[in-house]
């Protein structure tokens, strides 16, 4: 089985809970060229670094017994967040009409995250989805492993 077909002028988003890379398919679907269109960046530092509060406790019931609650992961959070800006961006292109096909690739967890957040316009404009991590590869790189070449 063959890869994924990026024809020309298809859009490609590469993504992860910090960084997002939106391509354009400026060669042809044999030959594809990838040239970024735009780059989204989002700092997002380690849980501990963001937070410092013991997780809280609550009373169970009439006794003296407590339970703990747990801590709040702030850099999870702040990835399902990158991800609706992700989302937005996306969609204000589609809608200004500056591509007609997308193709996305993102680990799994974020690929979901996209996929709750795409408005209707996105979603009907993708031609497929990977779910794998790409955002640490050069653009060559994702053309080959995206059309399966090499």
């Amino acid at each position: 089985m063959g890869g994924v077909r990026i024809d020309h002028d298809a859009w490609v988003l590469v993504g992860d809970g910090e960084k997002a890379l939106v391509f354009r398919n400026e060669g042809d679907a044999d030959y594809p060229n990838l040239q970024v269109v735009r780059v989204l960046a989002h700092e997002n530092p380690m849980t501990h670094e963001q937070g410092t509060d013991a997780p809280g406790r609550y009373i169970d019931g009439l006794g003296p017994n407590r339970s703990a609650v747990e801590p709040t992961d702030w850099h999870r959070l702040e990835k399902h967040r990158f991800a609706k800006e992700i989302a937005e961006a996306m969609y204000k292109a589609a809608h200004a009409g500056r591509y007609s096909k997308l193709i996305v690739a993102a680990p799994p967890t974020t690929l979901g995250d996209l996929r709750k957040a795409f408005h209707k316009e996105v979603t009907s404009r993708i031609v497929a989805e990977l779910d794998k991590t790409l955002t640490g590869h050069p653009p060559d790189q994702i053309e080959k492993i995206l059309t399966k070449k090499g």
